[in-house]
Formats: C-alpha cells, structure tokens, sequence
C-alpha cells in the first residue's frame, strides 16, 4: 500500500518515544496522523509539531477503545503500539494487573484492529500494523506475563494476515529488541552486558513504513545477538534460556521490573 496525502493513519501510544517516531515518519510520508494516549498535555506537543487531531483513551477501559475507535473514524493505517511493560516474576501481579496487561497488550489491539478492518475492507485497501517486542518470539525470566501478550499478539496477527489474505487489507507484525533513547527499556536505564546491541525509534518507526509499503508479515528490529536468540529460541527455547542464565539473564531482568513495577 502506498502512503500518500490523504492516507489516515491511527498511531496509538503515541505519548512515547518510539510511537512519536512512528507518527512522525508517517506524517513526514504523507499522511495525516490521530493520535490516542492517555493525557493530552503529553500528545499536544507532537500533535502540534505534525498536525496530528488527538483521541484521549485509555486502553484498558473496554468502553474507552470503542470510544476510541469511534472518534478516530475511518483509518487506512492502523499502528497498535501502546503497551504496558507488564515486567516481574508471575507471582507478583494481582488479578488487576494481570487483566490490565491482557486489556492493554492483547485485547485492545485486537479489537482496535477488528474495528479498522470493517472499514478497510469496504474501501478494498488499508494497513494494520502491530508493534510487539523480541519478547514475542523468546520468553525469558522476569517476562512470563508481557511474553504471553506478545506472542499471543503475535498469533493473532498471523491468523487475521491470513483472514484478510486477498483483499486490499494487510497485516504486519513489528518485533524491537532493545531501543535505546525512547521506549520501555530505555526508561529503566538499565545498563546492558558488554556488546549487547540496541536500535533506535528511527529504525523501528522506517519498519513500519517498509511494513504498509511492502507487506511483510514480520519484521524484527534488533541487533545480531537479538536475530540469532529469535531464530534459534524457534528451534530450541530451552537452549536460549540455558544460554541466558549463563549470560546473567535474570539479574538483568530483576533490574528492568524493579523500574517498571510502577507501571503495571
């Protein structure tokens, strides 16, 4: 699909860094961009920069992702990228916090996407994007509970790419690992081992132009390490997770909920 003046794109968490990126890459291609967060004095400055219009909602109330949707209108492009980091050992969410990263993280993007996509289809064009995280093809300590919204995000984007398979409508899924100066794991400040490598919001934001230009059904934006861990975690998880103990994995891991337990 083309991007082109007069494209309309729905970028939520936009409030962020990385989905700041996205909208302004989409902007800077043409389209004319809604963004939804929660608080409007974080979305006015972007808002006014690309003059974006603006849809307050909070993804985990189920009435406010209709709402949202609702006030958006019609979408050629849809970017589900809000997501809570959803970090820590299962034992200590509650039942709140567990519902609240199944709203955010799998539930509103499903929605959200079943809700462009009626529109999509009757135009006979459009675009879903989902944003999901390297945690999406390889679960590690400290990610039981945001791993099973990423990976099941990630069946859901497989199974509805093949629904819409023929008509106009496609579907991608996006899989960062470590992007450094925006983002959940830039916010913690937690340091990584030697030649670990991170990307930028930049890269991940040109992936989702590749992604409504070209049609992928994935795309992972990651360093080498992160690519190789992907691929063989396919193959053997066990492994990967022997091999993450052994490269201090789950110190690691108990640094980034610490600085993201406040989010849940």
């Amino acid at each position: 699909m083309q991007i082109s003046t007069g494209t309309r794109a729905l970028v939520t968490g936009a409030n962020g860094g990385i989905g700041s990126a996205i909208a302004r890459a989409l902007h800077a291609a043409g389209a004319t961009v809604v963004l939804t967060g929660r608080r409007a004095d974080a979305l006015r400055p972007l808002a006014d920069a690309i003059g974006a219009r603006t849809v307050l909602a909070d993804l985990a109330d189920r009435a406010s992702v209709v709402r949202c949707m609702d006030e958006a209108g019609p979408v050629d492009v849809l970017v589900a990228n809000a997501a809570l980091p959803s970090s820590g050992p299962l034992v200590e969410f509650d039942a709140d916090q567990i519902d609240r990263a199944l709203d955010v993280n799998l539930r509103a993007p499903i929605m959200m996407a079943r809700a462009a996509a009626v529109g999509m289809l009757e135009r006979g064009r459009g675009h879903i994007v989902f944003i999901s995280s390297i945690s999406g093809k390889v679960a590690a300590a400290g990610t039981s509970m945001y791993s099973a919204t990423k990976f099941g995000l990630r069946g859901f984007s497989l199974g509805l790419r093949e629904d819409l398979h023929g008509t106009g409508v496609g579907v991608t899924t996006i899989f960062p690992g470590f992007i450094r100066d925006a983002g959940m794991f830039a916010d913690t400040k937690v340091t990584l081992p030697r030649g670990a490598g991170t990307r930028t919001p930049e890269q991940v934001a040109a992936a989702v132009l590749h992604a409504i230009r070209d049609d992928p059904a994935e795309i992972t934006v990651a360093a080498f390490e992160q690519l190789l861990g992907a691929f063989l975690a396919g193959i053997s998880h066990p492994l990967v997770a022997s091999v993450q103990r052994l490269l201090g994995g789950a110190k690691i891991a108990k640094q980034i909920a610490a600085a993201q337990v406040h989010k849940r």
